[in-house]
């Protein structure tokens, strides 16, 4: 518990709003599990109020919910939250990838091919950071969004940033995940480098698609 401590020399409210997402991103608070306002608030030695401003903007990012009795309860996924998040994540992230090849510069590309190869030095070294591997991959997905140049395809994937965070985390559960999934990142971007965008956006529906059944077959077991 003493790594996710606030500084009170710093901002109250900035400070823990990040540092409580991480002890959910980190698994100290379990999905499901009750986050009770006055323990957090006598263990960071703080007032309730910044805490229960911080879990406002955690509600609203999908990380807790206040369920029917106003208990704040960590947000633990279902089969139909990621049913729906990857439906929307297929459409986007293909149109995305497909304006990327026809949008990005050379130097651009170039950016994306770094993150791929970055990746690929971690995972081959014996013990390899997974969060390095798992931010890597974020990376992955967030410069081909980027360069799609599409305001709006941008402002809807941010709004299921935090839960895409999270089931980043919970994909890597399971042998090989990390070389699987980088795999996959290649060929989607060889096909980009070819510049054959449709070729690309089937790669990366295809990518996501096996995401999605990993993840539905974590959540049976």
């Amino acid at each position: 518990m003493e790594s996710y401590f606030v500084e009170k020399s710093l901002p109250f409210y900035d400070q823990l709003y990040h540092k409580i997402k991480k002890m959910i991103l980190d698994g100290v608070f379990k999905p499901g599990e009750r986050i009770v306002e006055s323990k957090l608030a006598k263990e960071m030695n703080l007032s309730r109020t910044p805490i229960r401003e911080a879990i406002r903007v955690l509600e609203n990012e999908g990380l807790v919910v206040i369920d029917e009795k106003s208990r704040i309860i960590v947000y633990n996924p279902t089969v139909k939250d990621v049913e729906d998040v990857y439906q929307c994540r297929m459409a986007l992230e293909s149109l995305a990838v497909k304006l990327s090849v026809q949008r990005a510069s050379d130097q651009e590309m170039a950016e994306i091919e770094k993150v791929l190869e970055l990746c690929n030095n971690k995972i081959e070294q014996r013990e390899y950071d997974k969060d390095e591997v798992i931010d890597l991959n974020f990376q992955f997905h967030n410069l081909i969004i980027h360069y799609s140049a599409n305001d709006l395809l941008q402002k809807h994937l941010n709004s299921i940033k935090s839960r895409l965070h999270l089931y980043r985390i919970l994909n890597f559960q399971g042998d090989d995940r990390a070389q699987i999934i980088y795999n996959e990142h290649k060929k989607i971007f060889d096909y980009m480098k070819e510049k054959n965008e449709t070729k690309a956006a089937e790669a990366m529906v295809e990518h996501l698609n096996h995401d999605y059944k990993h993840l539905i077959g974590l959540l049976a077991t």
